[in-house]
């Protein structure tokens, strides 16, 4: 059997156990697209991410456990924050050693190239910003989250996502959607947003994917691709600050520049091993 460096880390929290997990699995030799979601599936974790070598460098892949995906913030922070571990013990592996310059490296991806930094104030990547524009909410909408109608103040989609801004934080944290109608929503998943209610953020989010195999994300880097540009007019600013209140919680920074925006959060590694193929 071959060993394959597997890695669990929770993202976007300074503290292990909050957070998003993701696993991520350096593949010095690509594996079949299968056997990687069967590691996928087997982790259980909203996301695993795949790092392998390629031809103008390295590629970064994503899979839930049911499906490959085009953008995962939280398991970008999470593959970095492995990489920064091993270049410090000096275990940065010869085939990704080259890449990882001045703690900086960019990546490959479906969603073309993301740079990442490691920062003394957490890891900070520089993704597509998808601003979302205003739709007609599907009629099964209201009932799928539970919701009254005037509870609904707006609703946009994103390049991957809807987007809803409901009328309160409180409404956000008591959500207790049917997952099983988000499901059959043609989107990848929802997000649900509203104006904070503490000092330490800004607006306040959720994000629910049932049809991509998560029912609810615990903190979703590529949601706040499409969170700061909807804030941004009304707060005035291009710095903002979220929190996901999902039960693991999580907080984001991001700032807007131009189409991009950079996202800055922590991550704690909570065990390495090897995976057995």
């Amino acid at each position: 059997m071959n060993a394959v460096p597997l890695f669990q880390v929770d993202a976007f929290t300074s503290k292990a156990f909050q957070g998003n997990p993701a696993a991520v699995c350096l593949l010095e030799t690509p594996a079949p697209d299968l056997w990687m979601q069967q590691v996928a599936a087997e982790m259980n974790l909203a996301e695993t991410a795949f790092l392998t070598p390629d031809p103008a460098g390295l590629r970064l892949r994503w899979m839930t456990p049911t499906t490959e995906v085009d953008l995962c913030g939280h398991a970008t922070i999470a593959t970095v924050q492995v990489l920064r571990e091993l270049h410090a013990t000096s275990e940065l592996p010869d085939w990704i050693a080259p890449h990882w310059k001045q703690s900086c490296i960019q990546f490959q991806s479906r969603s073309g190239i993301l740079t990442a930094e490691a920062t003394a104030n957490g890891i900070v990547l520089d993704f597509p910003a998808t601003a979302p524009t205003a739709v007609t909410p599907p009629d099964a909408l209201t009932a799928a989250l539970q919701i009254r109608p005037e509870q609904l103040l707006w609703c946009g989609q994103s390049r991957f996502d809807l987007l809803l801004r409901l009328d309160s934080a409180a409404t956000i944290r008591q959500l207790q959607p049917d997952l099983r109608l988000l499901a059959e929503l043609p989107v990848r998943g929802v997000i649900v947003t509203a104006l904070g209610d503490a000092a330490d953020h800004d607006f306040i989010s959720r994000f629910f994917a049932p049809a991509s195999g998560v029912p609810e994300d615990p903190v979703t880097g590529s949601a706040h691709c499409a969170l700061a540009p909807f804030w941004q007019p009304h707060f005035g600013r291009n710095t903002l600050f979220g929190f996901q209140a999902s039960s693991r919680g999580g907080h984001v920074r991001m700032d807007l520049q131009g189409d991009r925006v950079r996202l800055t959060g922590q991550a704690v590694t909570v065990f390495r091993g090897s995976l057995l193929v």
